[in-house]
């Protein structure tokens, strides 16, 4: 499983920004795919999940409500919608597959290059 993130940028609080991790390979529809964030100094958290074959999601305490994780079949892609981003949302966000779910980054085998949101007060 191949995976590219993109979509990161600069945005002032309250903004919102899509994510976009495009995977690629031949039976990545089979995996669990997830976006984990990590900030300066900190370890890489969960922050959201989606099964590909049933679209089953979960999302970590602090973005519930603001971020939207869903897949495009036509485009193999999974996006990250987030809105109302707050400054604590800066971070190098990763995508990561893995066939099976998890919420440990140390659990998930396939890894997307990291883009910068970067959430302005």
């Amino acid at each position: 499983v191949q995976l590219q993130a993109s979509g990161g940028g600069l945005v002032q609080a309250g903004g919102s920004l899509r994510l976009s991790c495009a995977a690629s390979g031949r039976t990545f529809r089979r995996y669990v795919m997830g976006w984990f964030r990590q900030a300066p100094g900190k370890e890489r958290e969960f922050v959201a999940a989606i099964r590909w074959t049933s679209g089953s999601t979960d999302y970590a305490d602090s973005v519930k409500g603001r971020f939207t994780i869903f897949r495009d079949n036509a485009k193999n892609t999974v996006a990250l919608q987030m809105n109302s981003l707050k400054p604590e949302d800066t971070a190098v966000y990763f995508c990561a597959a893995d066939r099976v779910w998890a919420y440990s980054a140390y659990d998930y085998d396939y890894w997307g290059q990291g883009t910068q949101v970067t959430v302005s007060s």
